[in-house]
């Protein structure tokens, strides 16, 4: 496997997620494209984003089965992220973490 992406749901937007074959954040009509993480960028997408967050889940994607295009270009900080340019497939998840604070 391809060092995989991460993407980070909150509860409401993972049980949207499960009863359907693709998945888009909001982030795909407002921007064109799903933010995604590395693993290293997980705790301070978290800790910038999601503090308020007591439970989240974090989707494992492994890019070599995504069907919409993948990108990795500067964001934040002028950081290197992944980008998903269309919906993410059922069939690129590989795990799903549940985290609590």
């Amino acid at each position: 496997m391809i060092r995989p992406i991460f993407h980070i749901l909150t509860p409401e937007r993972l049980r949207v997620f499960s009863h359907a074959d693709s998945y888009e954040a909001e982030s795909l009509h407002s921007e064109g494209f799903i933010h995604c993480s590395f693993e290293h960028q997980l705790d301070g997408v978290i800790a910038r984003y999601y503090s308020g967050e007591n439970e989240l889940s974090i989707i494992e994607i492994d890019p070599s089965k995504l069907e919409s295009p993948l990108v990795e270009e500067p964001s934040t900080n002028g950081e290197i992220y992944p980008h998903v340019y269309g919906p993410i497939n059922k069939g690129a998840v590989v795990a799903i973490i549940n985290r609590k604070k």
